[in-house]
């Protein structure tokens, strides 16, 4: 179930035996894709660096985790399907030719993207995706770009924001698509989705 506000949010416990603890948000991805395309469940993760990670308070202690002082938390992942084509991600989709120019589309499951503070509002078991959607002037850039270590890049005019379980984006021209921080290619047509409790992961 997801996270209701001024609720508690997680257990105490270790990460299972079988658990795999990651460094990258990337690492994570590429585990549950692999499970989502082979209709398996994924592995409980161990966060011990990455976006998501820093987003849910990781400490980056990978002794904790196997430990009584571990916290167990359920987490939404996403599924995007880029032109007809399935893929999976856990903390953001970004599409994008450059960050100086032109459509910049980023999609957050978690709050950050490095040093960047790109969805302040943002919860990894809420239920929900945060999407922002611009095409600022280069100056307007500029000043987005120094206002993101603080989350205070939004509101904006020229930001188009949404909260939602489904997102679509037709983008022309297509864009670069970086899931977690990867590329995976090009492309046009984006319908993505959340799902609810779809990972245990301890920090």
């Amino acid at each position: 179930m997801t996270i209701e506000k001024d609720e508690p949010w997680g257990q105490a416990g270790p990460l299972a035996p079988d658990g795999m603890i990651v460094t990258r948000d990337a690492d994570m991805r590429d585990e549950v894709e692999t499970a989502r395309l082979a209709g398996v469940a994924p592995p409980e993760f161990g966060l011990i660096g990455g976006d998501l990670c820093s987003t849910v308070g990781g400490r980056g202690d990978p002794e904790r985790l196997r430990g009584p002082d571990g916290t167990r938390l359920p987490v939404d992942a996403a599924r995007v399907v880029v032109d007809g084509e399935p893929h999976w991600f856990v903390a953001h989709l970004v599409a994008r030719r450059s960050w100086w120019q032109g459509r910049v589309v980023a999609v957050m499951n978690a709050q950050w993207i490095g040093r960047w503070d790109v969805a302040p509002r943002s919860h990894p078991n809420d239920g929900l995706l945060d999407s922002f959607d611009g095409n600022l002037s280069l100056d307007d850039r500029w000043k987005a770009r120094g206002r993101l270590i603080t989350g205070t890049h939004v509101p904006h005019p020229g930001i188009s924001q949404r909260r939602a379980e489904r997102l679509e984006f037709d983008l022309d021209p297509d864009l670069d698509i970086h899931l977690d921080g990867v590329r995976i290619g090009r492309g046009r047509h984006l319908e993505v989705t959340v799902e609810p409790d779809a990972l245990i992961c301890v920090v």
